[in-house]
């Protein structure tokens, strides 16, 4: 199946991507093109790399490198070449004439958590003649190992971590799941953020996010001084074990709703709020522990309950209060997070339920790509100077 630009079938959202949401994607993109010149020179000269065949009517000789300016961004590209030919991959001879056509496939591609037969159609509209399974899986396979590479790749110095969880919905053996995609984030010591890894699978229990955590730390994350985070389940255990002596800010965020279901009365619901509000905006933390004392004796008759859920919680998101002031209003909540997983949202309500845990990660992966590559473009996020 070939995909054309009139293909009704994609959607608009398919149409934003191609022309809003590839630009991180370009090493992806640049697999599939040279795996397609690689698939037009084979046919072009009846023979695979290195096979011998009486059909042969020509040598491969090499590549050249070429680059190819995109509304995707520029692709590093490897022109296959042929001794004693003219030949010219046909894609590059359609130049930006197929470039639509090729960012609306890539899009749908990755709404579909980079399917097989996704990965087939595409390479059919690069080469514009079917091509193999053989040729669609080892296009699939690079794709897989760029992903895997990217995902293991070594890591260095963070000051800040960020962690967070969502859910997605995964078919496995047989049943609809929600899988557990555990993300990490980081700021560097120049001030800039990255995304440092993810993770899915079935839930957040200890065992899991101590599993990805060690594996951040085996990568190389090294002098974190502080660690933001909601109280997801098994988090906290698994804190304690890998980094025992790094201090944890809980999302103020967080702690403001979780507040919500201590509150015995709706009428009493808009005035706990701004009651912990202030004692999240005082200037310091000596200020703040007097705050949170006078609000644990004014709700100790009233609101019981959430007058002891406050003593035991609101002090884990304090912990910022030690950290520099321009730091504070980004370290002490999850909302770095929180923007990333309405665009991860936003791409996969698409697909919905995922048919594997690899296409879910695909997709992900790819997603997270585009994001951190996109903020390496920007100014720092947090200014390092003393």
């Amino acid at each position: 199946m070939t995909i054309g630009t009139n293909d009704t079938g994609f959607s608009s959202l398919a149409k934003v991507l191609s022309e809003q949401g590839l630009e991180g994607l370009g090493s992806a993109v640049e697999i599939l093109i040279n795996e397609a010149m690689k698939i037009e020179r084979a046919k072009h000269i009846n023979a695979k790399l290195y096979e011998r065949s009486e059909l042969r009517s020509g040598y491969a000789n090499g590549f050249k490198p070429k680059q190819l300016n995109t509304r995707i961004g520029a692709l590093n590209l490897q022109v296959p070449q042929v001794r004693n030919s003219d030949f010219y991959p046909s894609f590059l001879e359609r130049g930006l004439r197929s470039e639509r056509a090729l960012s609306l496939s890539l899009a749908e591609m990755y709404i579909q958590g980079v399917s097989t037969r996704k990965v087939g159609a595409i390479l059919e509209e690069m080469c514009g003649f079917e091509v193999s399974s053989q040729d669609v899986s080892r296009a699939s396979k690079l794709l897989d190992e760029e992903f895997i590479k990217w995902r293991e790749r070594p890591l260095g110095q963070y000051v800040y971590l960020i962690l967070d969880a969502r859910y997605e919905k995964v078919r496995q053996g047989g049943q609809v799941i929600d899988s557990a995609v555990l993300i990490a984030y980081g700021v560097d010591c120049f001030g800039a953020r990255h995304v440092l890894g993810l993770s899915i699978l079935l839930s957040e229990a200890e065992v899991h996010w101590r599993k990805f955590l060690e594996g951040l730390v085996t990568r190389g994350l090294h002098g974190v001084q502080l660690i933001t985070s909601d109280a997801h389940s098994g988090l906290k255990s698994a804190l304690k074990a890998v980094f025992p002596s790094v201090p944890w800010q809980r999302c103020q965020f967080h702690l403001q709703q979780n507040a919500q279901s201590y509150v015995p009365k709706q009428s009493m619901k808009k005035e706990v709020a701004e009651d912990i509000r202030t004692i999240f905006n005082t200037p310091n933390k000596v200020e703040a522990d007097r705050q949170l004392s006078l609000m644990i004796s004014k709700y100790e008759k009233t609101a019981p309950k959430l007058s002891a859920w406050m003593e035991n919680s609101i002090p884990e998101g304090l912990t910022v209060f030690n950290f520099k002031v321009s730091h504070r209003v980004r370290l002490r909540t999850t909302n770095l997070a929180e923007r990333v997983n309405r665009e991860i949202k936003r791409r996969t309500n698409i697909v919905n339920i995922f048919p594997n845990v690899a296409s879910c990660e695909r997709l992900i992966t790819g997603i997270l790509i585009e994001i951190s590559e996109g903020w390496g473009n920007e100014q720092t996020y947090l200014s390092m100077k003393d």
